[in-house]
């Protein structure tokens, strides 16, 4: 079974499937492409495996272009998103399972606009210094790490995003 990355498609978490084999194939090609022929080539060779609508295409190759750029060590711009931006960082254990689940109720029952990212790959966990998992990240704020808080705590965190969303509006 062939490994499915989560990566952002404009508001969206979208599951593609074959993404750390296109970025491979893309970084050993000897050619120099634009930033423009790299979003296409890698919509090109994803499609193949992956249901991309036509609507949305240059969506698919800025995330694309954005994937490859992080793949080969070059710096990515920081992507604003809308909402309240929640990250789970753990390899995948049931512990991190279970805050992700947690979260995805709660943001569900409170009925806010949040996007929830279960990041895996321990180099971009890395990247945040946390030193246990589960961690949650919200906002960009590490948050927990180590244990799953109280569900108590898990809205007081989202709560406390929302506000400060609402006051920079």
């Amino acid at each position: 079974m062939e490994k499915v990355f989560q990566i952002r498609i404009g508001k969206h978490q979208t599951g593609i499937i074959g993404l750390e084999e296109a970025l491979k194939e893309m970084s050993e090609e000897k050619q120099i492409l634009s930033d423009q022929n790299i979003g296409t080539r890698m919509v090109e060779k994803l499609s193949k495996k992956n249901y991309i609508p036509s609507t949305v295409i240059d969506a698919y190759e800025s995330a694309f272009l954005c994937e490859y750029k992080k793949f080969i060590g070059e710096p990515v711009p920081k992507i604003s998103v809308e909402g309240i931006e929640i990250k789970v960082l753990g390899a995948g254990c049931s512990t991190c399972d279970r805050l992700e689940q947690n979260l995805m109720l709660l943001i569900e029952e409170m009925g806010l606009e949040a996007s929830i990212e279960h990041v895996r790959d321990l180099k971009e966990i890395s990247q945040y210094g946390v030193m246990g998992s589960p961690a949650l990240v919200v906002n960009g704020e590490i948050k927990a790490v180590g244990s799953v808080p109280s569900r108590a705590r898990l809205k007081e965190f989202i709560q406390e995003a929302q506000v400060r969303l609402n006051e920079q509006l």
